[in-house]
């Protein structure tokens, strides 16, 4: 009988070990999405703060000046 309680201890042992590295895993993973998740979030704030800071720009921009005449290329001539 003496070993069959030092096995159990063992396989206990083990199962613990087991159930704590799952637990672990998990909230090492409810971690990381957590912190994607943020990155995620800051970055759109920030672009639309961008693009936002951008479109004030252009507007501020084109009503301070006149609008450019349209700029055409000239026509490529051969070499006849």
């Amino acid at each position: 009988m003496p070993d069959h309680s030092k096995e159990r201890d063992q396989a206990e042992a083990r199962f613990k070990k087991a159930q704590k590295a799952a637990h672990d895993a998990k909230e090492a993973r409810a971690a990381y999405e957590s912190e994607a998740r943020a990155v995620r979030e800051k970055t759109a704030r920030l672009r639309a703060l961008r693009l936002a800071k951008e479109a004030a720009d252009a507007a501020a921009a084109g009503a301070s000046k006149k609008p450019a005449a349209a700029k055409t290329t000239p026509p490529i001539r051969s070499a006849d």
